[in-house]
């Protein structure tokens, strides 16, 4: 395996730090990887040493402000989540696509990595879209068990913290992790309505669901704390002419817990990798970007 790191200038107009990962062989599809909200692609290693084994080119990156594409103090990115789409995400898009037009191009988003194709213009040029424990954030149809935590964080921790500080510092509080300013306001103003960013940010956003068209298979899990079924199925709803898949699995399936985050752990290379994910890197052709 080869790794590099690829510094990309976005349309607006600063660096996202993203890590190619090459097979030592020629790739049979290039996958991106794209975190949860708060989560520096370091994370996601175990399943990228996998994915690469298994033939696959895999970038990975930071959104502009965390992890590795931090530039300088938090209080100084003035950013939000739309921004992450239109910007970082279709640099990413565009770089893995001029790279190799020849193979099928896979986007595998996790949580806020599963919203974000809705939101980023040039998602048509994905061939498949991967979610893993992505739903909408409104807040009432949250698991019943942190229902008064995110309670707490959108009434008091959020706006108190950001305001005072000048960005969330989640880090400290054990909440989601640091995050500029202008992603939190426009989270929390998703997350406390009932269609999520399609309710908040209008017909741009529905348009920009709506836009992508490529198949989408959305895994889910019973055991998840942050995320409930109705969570899932809100969100997969707004990609209204995409067909979606959705897998929601079982704790005795899992074969024990896995929750929001144990999908990614190594445990799971002889399991849900080998027995959910493997099926789904390998689409039969190359759909056209014009289609």
């Amino acid at each position: 395996m080869q790794m590099e790191l690829r510094p990309l200038t976005t349309g607006g107009g600063y660096e996202v730090a993203t890590c190619w990962y090459c097979p030592d062989g020629d790739a049979v599809a290039t996958l991106i990887l794209a975190p949860a909200m708060g989560v520096a692609q370091e994370y996601y290693k175990p399943l990228v040493h996998w994915l690469v084994e298994q033939g696959l080119r895999v970038i990975t990156f930071d959104y502009h402000g965390l992890g590795a594409s931090r530039q300088g103090p938090l209080q100084q990115c003035h950013v939000n989540i739309l921004d992450w789409g239109r910007y970082d995400c279709a640099a990413v898009i565009n770089a893995a696509y001029r790279h190799d037009q020849s193979h099928p191009l896979i986007w595998l988003g996790h949580n806020l990595g599963g919203q974000l194709p809705g939101m980023t213009p040039n998602s048509h040029l994905l061939d498949r879209i991967i979610t893993v424990a992505a739903g909408s954030g409104y807040w009432r149809e949250a698991p019943p068990r942190l229902k008064r935590r995110v309670w707490m964080l959108w009434y008091l921790a959020a706006p108190l913290a950001t305001n005072v500080v000048g960005y969330f510092p989640g880090k400290r509080l054990n909440m989601v992790g640091d995050l500029p300013a202008g992603v939190m306001r426009q989270w929390r103003r998703w997350c406390l309505h009932p269609n999520y960013a399609v309710g908040v940010e209008g017909e741009p956003i529905r348009a920009g669901f709506a836009a992508v068209r490529c198949p989408i298979t959305a895994i889910s899990f019973e055991d998840d704390e942050l995320i409930s079924p109705k969570n899932v199925e809100r969100l997969h709803l707004d990609y209204r002419r995409a067909p979606v898949t959705l897998v929601h699995l079982t704790r005795k399936e899992c074969g024990g817990r896995v929750g929001h985050w144990g999908f990614f752990h190594p445990r799971q290379k002889f399991r849900l990798w080998r027995d959910v994910l493997q099926s789904e890197l390998h689409p039969q052709s190359r759909r056209l970007a014009a289609g």
